[in-house]
Protein backbone atom coordinates (compact mmCIF):
# COMPACT_ATOMS: atom_id res chain seq x y z
CA UNK A 1 0.00 0.00 0.00
CA UNK A 2 1.26 3.47 -0.95
CA UNK A 3 0.63 6.05 1.77
CA UNK A 4 0.80 9.82 1.26
CA UNK A 5 0.49 12.36 4.08
CA UNK A 6 -0.46 15.94 3.23
CA UNK A 7 0.45 18.52 5.88
CA UNK A 8 0.65 22.28 5.48
CA UNK A 9 3.56 22.50 7.95
CA UNK A 10 4.95 19.03 8.76
CA UNK A 11 7.83 20.45 10.78
CA UNK A 12 5.90 23.38 12.24
CA UNK A 13 4.60 24.39 15.64
CA UNK A 14 1.19 22.74 15.74
CA UNK A 15 -0.14 20.51 18.52
CA UNK A 16 2.87 18.19 18.43
CA UNK A 17 5.05 21.11 19.45
CA UNK A 18 3.00 22.67 22.18
CA UNK A 19 0.59 20.25 23.83
CA UNK A 20 0.69 19.48 27.54
CA UNK A 21 2.16 16.01 26.83
CA UNK A 22 -0.25 14.06 29.03
CA UNK A 23 -1.35 10.49 28.34
CA UNK A 24 -4.52 11.25 30.25
CA UNK A 25 -6.26 7.87 30.34
CA UNK A 26 -8.18 8.89 33.47
CA UNK A 27 -9.95 11.76 31.66
CA UNK A 28 -13.26 10.12 30.79
CA UNK A 29 -15.65 12.77 32.15
CA UNK A 30 -16.93 15.12 29.40
CA UNK A 31 -16.37 18.87 29.60
CA UNK A 32 -20.10 19.47 30.03
CA UNK A 33 -21.37 18.14 33.35
CA UNK A 34 -24.38 18.94 35.57
CA UNK A 35 -23.95 22.26 37.34
CA UNK A 36 -21.16 23.53 35.09
CA UNK A 37 -23.20 26.38 33.65
CA UNK A 38 -23.42 28.03 37.10
CA UNK A 39 -19.64 28.37 37.13
CA UNK A 40 -19.26 29.74 33.60
CA UNK A 41 -20.22 33.40 34.32
CA UNK A 42 -17.48 33.73 36.93
CA UNK A 43 -14.90 32.37 34.53
CA UNK A 44 -16.04 34.69 31.74
CA UNK A 45 -15.88 37.75 33.98
CA UNK A 46 -12.16 37.14 34.54
CA UNK A 47 -10.40 38.61 31.45
CA UNK A 48 -7.52 36.16 31.87
CA UNK A 49 -9.49 33.31 33.44
CA UNK A 50 -9.78 29.70 32.28
CA UNK A 51 -12.60 30.39 29.78
CA UNK A 52 -13.07 33.11 27.19
CA UNK A 53 -15.33 33.71 24.20
CA UNK A 54 -14.37 36.32 21.63
CA UNK A 55 -17.42 38.63 21.11
CA UNK A 56 -17.25 38.38 17.32
CA UNK A 57 -17.60 34.60 17.54
CA UNK A 58 -20.60 34.35 19.88
CA UNK A 59 -23.33 34.03 17.23
CA UNK A 60 -21.47 31.31 15.33
CA UNK A 61 -20.92 29.44 18.59
CA UNK A 62 -24.62 29.18 19.53
CA UNK A 63 -25.38 25.79 17.87
CA UNK A 64 -22.27 24.29 19.46
CA UNK A 65 -23.19 25.68 22.88
CA UNK A 66 -26.73 24.33 22.61
CA UNK A 67 -25.41 20.83 21.96
CA UNK A 68 -22.83 21.30 24.72
CA UNK A 69 -25.62 22.04 27.21
CA UNK A 70 -27.48 18.90 26.11
CA UNK A 71 -24.35 16.84 26.76
CA UNK A 72 -24.32 17.97 30.39
CA UNK A 73 -27.23 15.88 31.65
CA UNK A 74 -26.62 12.94 33.97
CA UNK A 75 -27.77 10.46 31.33
CA UNK A 76 -25.50 11.91 28.67
CA UNK A 77 -22.51 12.16 31.00
CA UNK A 78 -22.92 8.46 31.82
CA UNK A 79 -23.09 7.53 28.14
CA UNK A 80 -20.18 9.75 27.08
CA UNK A 81 -17.97 8.59 29.95
CA UNK A 82 -18.50 4.98 28.87
CA UNK A 83 -17.51 5.84 25.29
CA UNK A 84 -14.39 7.72 26.41
CA UNK A 85 -13.49 4.90 28.77
CA UNK A 86 -13.68 2.43 25.89
CA UNK A 87 -11.07 4.41 23.96
CA UNK A 88 -8.83 5.25 26.90
CA UNK A 89 -8.98 1.69 28.21
CA UNK A 90 -6.93 0.45 25.27
CA UNK A 91 -4.56 3.42 24.92
CA UNK A 92 -1.49 1.69 26.35
CA UNK A 93 -2.20 -1.47 24.34
CA UNK A 94 -1.81 0.63 21.19
CA UNK A 95 0.72 3.22 22.34
CA UNK A 96 3.40 1.02 23.91
CA UNK A 97 3.84 -1.27 20.85
CA UNK A 98 4.06 1.77 18.58
CA UNK A 99 6.74 3.37 20.76
CA UNK A 100 8.65 0.09 21.00
CA UNK A 101 8.53 -0.48 17.25
CA UNK A 102 9.89 3.00 16.58
CA UNK A 103 12.57 2.97 19.29
CA UNK A 104 10.75 5.63 21.32
CA UNK A 105 9.75 3.68 24.43
CA UNK A 106 12.02 5.90 26.53
CA UNK A 107 9.77 8.89 25.73
CA UNK A 108 6.96 7.56 27.95
CA UNK A 109 7.25 8.82 31.54
CA UNK A 110 5.04 6.57 33.69
CA UNK A 111 4.88 8.21 37.10
CA UNK A 112 1.17 9.00 37.34
CA UNK A 113 -0.30 12.46 37.84
CA UNK A 114 -1.36 14.56 40.81
CA UNK A 115 -4.56 16.63 40.76
CA UNK A 116 -4.45 19.31 43.47
CA UNK A 117 -7.07 21.50 45.14
CA UNK A 118 -6.60 24.74 47.02
CA UNK A 119 -9.97 24.38 48.80
CA UNK A 120 -11.77 21.49 50.44
CA UNK A 121 -14.94 22.75 48.73
CA UNK A 122 -13.40 22.24 45.30
CA UNK A 123 -12.30 18.76 46.25
CA UNK A 124 -15.79 17.89 47.47
CA UNK A 125 -17.42 19.33 44.35
CA UNK A 126 -15.47 16.90 42.16
CA UNK A 127 -16.19 13.80 44.25
CA UNK A 128 -18.91 12.53 41.89
CA UNK A 129 -16.57 12.82 38.91
CA UNK A 130 -13.87 10.85 40.72
CA UNK A 131 -16.45 8.23 41.69
CA UNK A 132 -17.50 7.92 38.04
CA UNK A 133 -13.88 7.41 37.03
CA UNK A 134 -13.40 4.70 39.61
CA UNK A 135 -16.47 2.88 38.30
CA UNK A 136 -14.65 2.67 34.97
CA UNK A 137 -11.51 1.19 36.45
CA UNK A 138 -9.51 4.37 37.06
CA UNK A 139 -7.29 4.00 40.11
CA UNK A 140 -7.21 6.97 42.50
CA UNK A 141 -5.74 7.78 45.89
CA UNK A 142 -7.05 10.74 47.91
CA UNK A 143 -4.38 12.78 49.69
CA UNK A 144 -4.11 15.57 52.20
CA UNK A 145 -2.10 18.66 51.35
CA UNK A 146 0.84 17.38 53.39
CA UNK A 147 0.76 14.04 51.60
CA UNK A 148 0.72 15.83 48.26
CA UNK A 149 3.75 17.91 49.28
CA UNK A 150 5.56 14.75 50.38
CA UNK A 151 5.07 13.45 46.83
CA UNK A 152 5.83 16.81 45.16
CA UNK A 153 7.88 19.03 47.52
CA UNK A 154 7.68 22.00 45.12
CA UNK A 155 4.00 22.47 45.98
CA UNK A 156 3.24 25.30 48.38
CA UNK A 157 0.93 25.48 51.42
CA UNK A 158 -1.99 26.61 49.27
CA UNK A 159 -2.66 22.97 48.36
CA UNK A 160 -5.24 21.50 50.75
CA UNK A 161 -6.25 18.23 49.07
CA UNK A 162 -5.12 16.12 46.12
CA UNK A 163 -5.87 12.98 44.13
CA UNK A 164 -3.13 10.75 42.72
CA UNK A 165 -3.87 8.82 39.50
CA UNK A 166 -1.15 6.22 38.85
CA UNK A 167 -2.37 5.25 35.34
CA UNK A 168 -1.65 8.72 33.94
CA UNK A 169 1.68 9.27 32.20
CA UNK A 170 3.25 11.86 29.95
CA UNK A 171 5.58 12.13 26.98
CA UNK A 172 8.97 13.60 27.83
CA UNK A 173 8.97 15.86 24.74
CA UNK A 174 6.01 15.62 22.31
CA UNK A 175 7.84 17.60 19.60
CA UNK A 176 10.75 15.17 19.69
CA UNK A 177 8.33 12.26 19.62
CA UNK A 178 6.46 13.47 16.53
CA UNK A 179 9.70 14.43 14.76
CA UNK A 180 11.00 10.89 15.31
CA UNK A 181 7.72 9.33 14.16
CA UNK A 182 7.80 11.42 11.00
CA UNK A 183 11.33 10.27 10.20
CA UNK A 184 10.34 6.67 10.88
CA UNK A 185 7.46 6.96 8.41
CA UNK A 186 9.69 8.46 5.75
CA UNK A 187 12.17 5.61 6.13
CA UNK A 188 9.27 3.17 5.82
CA UNK A 189 8.30 4.58 2.43
CA UNK A 190 5.55 7.08 3.32
CA UNK A 191 5.42 10.10 1.00
CA UNK A 192 5.12 13.44 2.78
CA UNK A 193 3.62 16.30 0.77
CA UNK A 194 3.84 19.85 2.11
CA UNK A 195 0.66 21.60 1.09
CA UNK A 196 -2.69 23.02 2.08
CA UNK A 197 -5.80 21.03 1.17
CA UNK A 198 -8.38 23.37 -0.36
CA UNK A 199 -10.93 20.77 -1.38
CA UNK A 200 -11.69 17.10 -0.81
CA UNK A 201 -14.24 15.16 -2.84
CA UNK A 202 -15.13 11.74 -4.18
CA UNK A 203 -16.75 10.87 -7.50
CA UNK A 204 -17.64 7.68 -9.29
CA UNK A 205 -15.23 8.59 -12.08
CA UNK A 206 -12.00 9.23 -10.12
CA UNK A 207 -12.85 8.19 -6.56
CA UNK A 208 -11.58 10.15 -3.54
CA UNK A 209 -9.29 13.06 -4.34
CA UNK A 210 -7.95 16.28 -2.88
CA UNK A 211 -7.03 19.60 -4.43
CA UNK A 212 -4.17 21.60 -2.94
CA UNK A 213 -3.95 25.38 -2.85
CA UNK A 214 -0.96 25.30 -5.21
CA UNK A 215 -3.08 23.65 -7.92
CA UNK A 216 -1.89 20.08 -7.47
CA UNK A 217 -4.44 17.26 -7.25
CA UNK A 218 -3.98 13.90 -5.58
CA UNK A 219 -6.13 10.83 -6.22
CA UNK A 220 -6.40 8.01 -3.71
CA UNK A 221 -8.23 4.78 -3.03
CA UNK A 222 -9.08 6.00 0.46
CA UNK A 223 -8.61 9.27 2.33
CA UNK A 224 -8.38 9.93 6.08
CA UNK A 225 -9.31 13.44 7.22
CA UNK A 226 -7.30 14.10 10.37
CA UNK A 227 -6.83 17.86 10.19
CA UNK A 228 -7.70 18.74 13.77
CA UNK A 229 -9.77 21.89 14.18
CA UNK A 230 -9.72 22.41 10.39
CA UNK A 231 -11.43 19.06 9.72
CA UNK A 232 -14.96 20.44 9.99
CA UNK A 233 -14.58 22.55 6.85
CA UNK A 234 -13.44 19.52 4.85
CA UNK A 235 -16.25 17.32 6.20
CA UNK A 236 -18.83 19.91 5.19
CA UNK A 237 -17.48 19.88 1.63
CA UNK A 238 -18.50 16.22 1.53
CA UNK A 239 -21.99 16.95 2.86
CA UNK A 240 -21.31 15.71 6.39
CA UNK A 241 -22.52 18.01 9.18
CA UNK A 242 -20.34 18.30 12.26
CA UNK A 243 -20.24 20.62 15.27
CA UNK A 244 -16.55 21.35 15.70
CA UNK A 245 -14.95 24.40 17.26
CA UNK A 246 -11.45 25.62 17.87
CA UNK A 247 -10.83 25.67 21.61
CA UNK A 248 -7.60 27.61 21.71
CA UNK A 249 -5.16 26.70 24.47
CA UNK A 250 -2.10 28.53 25.74
CA UNK A 251 1.12 27.60 27.48
CA UNK A 252 4.63 28.66 28.39
CA UNK A 253 7.65 26.39 28.55
CA UNK A 254 10.25 27.51 31.07
CA UNK A 255 13.69 25.99 30.37
CA UNK A 256 15.13 26.58 33.87
CA UNK A 257 12.18 26.66 36.32
CA UNK A 258 14.28 26.27 39.47
CA UNK A 259 11.99 23.52 40.80
CA UNK A 260 11.55 19.80 40.17
CA UNK A 261 8.30 17.97 39.53
CA UNK A 262 8.22 14.19 39.27
CA UNK A 263 5.03 14.01 37.25
CA UNK A 264 2.31 16.11 35.64
CA UNK A 265 0.36 18.22 38.14
CA UNK A 266 -3.24 19.27 37.39
CA UNK A 267 -4.60 22.33 39.18
CA UNK A 268 -8.27 21.39 39.27
CA UNK A 269 -9.95 24.61 40.32
CA UNK A 270 -8.03 26.92 37.98
CA UNK A 271 -8.04 24.51 35.02
CA UNK A 272 -4.35 24.39 34.13
CA UNK A 273 -1.45 21.94 34.31
CA UNK A 274 2.30 21.85 34.81
CA UNK A 275 4.28 19.12 33.04
CA UNK A 276 7.99 18.43 33.57
CA UNK A 277 9.50 17.87 30.10
CA UNK A 278 13.08 17.36 29.01
CA UNK A 279 12.89 20.82 27.39
CA UNK A 280 11.61 22.51 30.55
CA UNK A 281 8.49 22.94 32.66
CA UNK A 282 5.40 23.44 30.51
CA UNK A 283 2.54 25.38 32.12
CA UNK A 284 -0.61 25.31 30.04
CA UNK A 285 -4.37 25.57 30.01
CA UNK A 286 -7.21 27.98 29.16
CA UNK A 287 -10.11 27.47 26.78
CA UNK A 288 -10.71 30.31 24.36
CA UNK A 289 -13.40 30.23 21.67
CA UNK A 290 -12.72 32.66 18.88
CA UNK A 291 -12.56 30.64 15.69
CA UNK A 292 -9.59 29.60 13.60
CA UNK A 293 -8.53 33.05 12.47
CA UNK A 294 -8.47 35.19 15.64
CA UNK A 295 -5.02 36.27 16.72
CA UNK A 296 -3.75 34.70 19.96
CA UNK A 297 -3.70 36.70 23.18
CA UNK A 298 -0.41 35.70 24.76
CA UNK A 299 -1.28 37.55 27.94
CA UNK A 300 -3.06 34.30 28.75
CA UNK A 301 0.24 32.41 28.64
CA UNK A 302 1.77 34.97 31.00
CA UNK A 303 -1.25 34.77 33.32
CA UNK A 304 -0.92 30.99 33.59
CA UNK A 305 2.71 31.30 34.65
CA UNK A 306 1.87 33.87 37.31
CA UNK A 307 -0.98 31.69 38.51
CA UNK A 308 1.41 28.76 38.81
CA UNK A 309 3.62 30.70 41.23
CA UNK A 310 0.76 30.59 43.76
CA UNK A 311 1.01 26.82 43.86
CA UNK A 312 4.75 26.50 43.13
CA UNK A 313 6.33 29.31 45.18
CA UNK A 314 9.88 28.41 44.16
CA UNK A 315 9.12 28.69 40.43
CA UNK A 316 11.48 30.88 38.41
CA UNK A 317 9.55 32.41 35.53
CA UNK A 318 12.32 33.90 33.39
CA UNK A 319 13.01 32.80 29.83
CA UNK A 320 9.70 31.12 29.08
CA UNK A 321 8.51 30.53 25.50
CA UNK A 322 4.81 31.20 24.89
CA UNK A 323 2.70 29.09 22.55
CA UNK A 324 -0.91 28.83 21.45
CA UNK A 325 -2.76 26.15 19.52
CA UNK A 326 -6.21 25.05 18.37
CA UNK A 327 -7.84 22.10 20.10
CA UNK A 328 -10.55 20.49 17.91
CA UNK A 329 -13.51 20.46 20.29
CA UNK A 330 -16.81 18.66 19.84
CA UNK A 331 -19.70 19.62 22.17
CA UNK A 332 -19.99 16.08 23.56
CA UNK A 333 -16.21 15.64 24.12
CA UNK A 334 -16.18 12.57 21.86
CA UNK A 335 -13.91 12.39 18.81
CA UNK A 336 -15.12 11.72 15.29
CA UNK A 337 -13.82 8.33 14.20
CA UNK A 338 -15.12 6.29 11.29
CA UNK A 339 -16.29 6.43 7.67
CA UNK A 340 -18.24 9.21 6.03
CA UNK A 341 -21.87 8.13 5.62
CA UNK A 342 -22.09 10.12 2.35
CA UNK A 343 -18.70 9.93 0.68
CA UNK A 344 -17.35 6.50 -0.14
CA UNK A 345 -13.67 6.02 0.66
CA UNK A 346 -13.51 8.90 3.16
CA UNK A 347 -12.67 8.26 6.82
CA UNK A 348 -12.58 10.67 9.75
CA UNK A 349 -10.17 10.89 12.68
CA UNK A 350 -10.47 14.23 14.46
CA UNK A 351 -12.17 16.09 17.31
CA UNK A 352 -10.20 14.70 20.25
CA UNK A 353 -10.17 17.99 22.18
CA UNK A 354 -7.76 17.75 25.12
CA UNK A 355 -7.04 14.06 24.42
CA UNK A 356 -5.36 14.17 21.02
CA UNK A 357 -2.02 12.81 22.15
CA UNK A 358 -3.70 10.37 24.53
CA UNK A 359 -5.96 8.79 21.92
CA UNK A 360 -3.76 9.20 18.83
CA UNK A 361 -2.30 5.69 18.63
CA UNK A 362 -5.66 4.07 19.38
CA UNK A 363 -7.46 6.19 16.79
CA UNK A 364 -4.82 5.31 14.22
CA UNK A 365 -5.24 1.60 14.93
CA UNK A 366 -9.05 1.79 14.81
CA UNK A 367 -9.08 3.62 11.48
CA UNK A 368 -6.44 1.32 9.98
CA UNK A 369 -8.43 -1.75 11.01
CA UNK A 370 -11.61 -0.22 9.65
CA UNK A 371 -10.04 0.50 6.27
CA UNK A 372 -8.72 -3.08 6.06
CA UNK A 373 -11.95 -4.70 7.14
CA UNK A 374 -10.54 -5.92 10.46
CA UNK A 375 -12.95 -6.09 13.39
CA UNK A 376 -11.86 -3.73 16.17
CA UNK A 377 -13.92 -5.37 18.89
CA UNK A 378 -15.53 -2.09 19.93
CA UNK A 379 -18.67 -0.27 18.83
CA UNK A 380 -17.66 2.81 16.84
CA UNK A 381 -21.17 4.27 16.60
CA UNK A 382 -20.69 6.74 19.52
CA UNK A 383 -17.91 8.40 17.53
CA UNK A 384 -19.69 8.52 14.17
CA UNK A 385 -20.04 11.87 12.45
CA UNK A 386 -23.69 10.98 11.77
CA UNK A 387 -24.53 11.86 15.41
CA UNK A 388 -24.56 15.53 14.37
CA UNK A 389 -27.31 15.08 11.77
Amino acid sequence: MIVTVVDRAPEGDKASFGNAAGIAVSEIVPASVPGLMWRVPGWLLDPLGPLAVRPAHIVKLIPWLARFARAGTETEVTRIAAALSTLNGRVYDDLRPMLAATGLACELHEKGALTVYETVEGFQRDREEWALKRRHGIQTADMTGDEARALEPALGPIVQRAVFTPQWSHINDPKRLVDALRQWLLKDGVTLVTGNVENVATTSEVGPHVALSDGHKLNAAKIIIAAGAWSGNLARQLGDRVLLESERGYNSTIPHPGIDLGREVIFAEKKFVATPLTCGLRIGGAAEFGGLHAKPNFKRSEALVQLATRYLPGLRTEGGTSWSGHRPATPDSLPVIGPSPRARGIYYAFGHGHLGLTQAATTGRLVADLMHGIASGIDLSPYSISRFE
